[in-house]
């Protein structure tokens, strides 16, 4: 039994590192998208102008 409880307490510890990589990563997303956004923008305009017209 003593050995479970143990084994649960580790496990618990992981949780922030996943957190933080969760949030830095959507962080990178919002980043890029930002910056990018422009020329997407853009090149969505260019392509849905070649096909409908």
């Amino acid at each position: 039994m003593r050995t479970y409880l143990h084994k649960r307490r580790d496990e618990r510890g992981d949780v922030p590192g996943w957190v933080m990589i969760t949030v830095m990563s959507a962080g990178l997303v919002a980043i890029l998208t930002a910056a990018a956004a422009p020329q997407l923008r853009t090149m969505l305009t260019n392509a849905l102008s070649a096909v409908g017209g």
